[in-house]
């Protein structure tokens, strides 16, 4: 579709922050009216839509997306969104270590390590770290926590989490981002950790290098959406 409007604005609603095209009332995908819970987002949204030239382009409206997901998927589909999210509590990547060489367990020890004792300290929880590939249940303290640390997030933060999840495999990532612990350009060579290293042995092709820089970017963009969600 091609820009077919003069002027993006935002307008106050009883919801929270409308954006309007020439006045006109912006829809979601599933004929929702657009709006955002507090002017921050809606400013955000609507500086993606001023920024748009000729043709738009969905892939360069990442905070439209989030605000369309929030309206259309988790209002109606809250405790799915929840109980997804809730499952990288039994999995997260912070808790599975390599089995060798000593040199990447140290790497590893150096970037995860902070995390799970930061999460340990706030939620007062336990961890089993695992060395190699196999499931090991978390402590059912551990998780039933970190859980009810996911349903206490608002259905924006919601689909913002199931983003940065699904990318980094850590809840305990998802809430430091959340409850301003960690930010995302700190956070993101943590969670890369390993890739890095094996980058570092045998270098890297163009292809995986183009890969982790779209995913740093939606990581960022996601990791945004959830902190001013708040």
């Amino acid at each position: 579709m091609k820009r077919f409007w003069k002027k993006a604005t935002t307008e106050r609603i009883a919801a929270g922050f409308a954006i309007r095209l020439d006045g006109r009332a912006v829809k979601t995908p599933m004929r929702a009216e657009l709006y955002l819970p507090n002017e921050a987002l809606a400013r955000a949204v609507k500086a993606e839509w001023d920024a748009v030239d000729d043709i738009i382009d969905p892939a360069a409206m990442p905070m439209t997306g989030f605000a369309n997901a929030a309206i259309d998927r988790v209002a109606n589909e809250r405790a799915a969104f929840v109980a997804a999210i809730g499952e990288y509590a039994e999995t997260d990547l912070f808790c599975y270590r390599a089995e060798g060489p000593a040199a990447l367990l140290e790497r590893q020890e150096a970037a995860w390590d902070q995390w799970l004792h930061w999460a340990e300290a706030r939620y007062l929880i336990g961890f089993h770290l695992v060395h190699g590939i196999m499931h090991m249940p978390q402590p059912a303290t551990t998780v039933a926590r970190l859980q009810q640390a996911v349903a206490a997030l608002n259905d924006w933060q919601l689909v913002a989490a199931s983003k940065l999840a699904a990318l980094s495999g850590s809840l305990v990532a998802v809430l430091a981002l959340a409850e301003g612990r960690a930010q995302a350009e700190t956070i993101w060579p943590d969670l890369i950790a390993d890739e890095l290293w094996q980058e570092e042995q045998w270098g890297a092709d163009d292809y995986a290098l183009k890969n982790r820089r779209d995913r740093a970017a939606d990581f960022a963009a996601a990791a945004r959406f959830l902190i001013m969600a708040a």
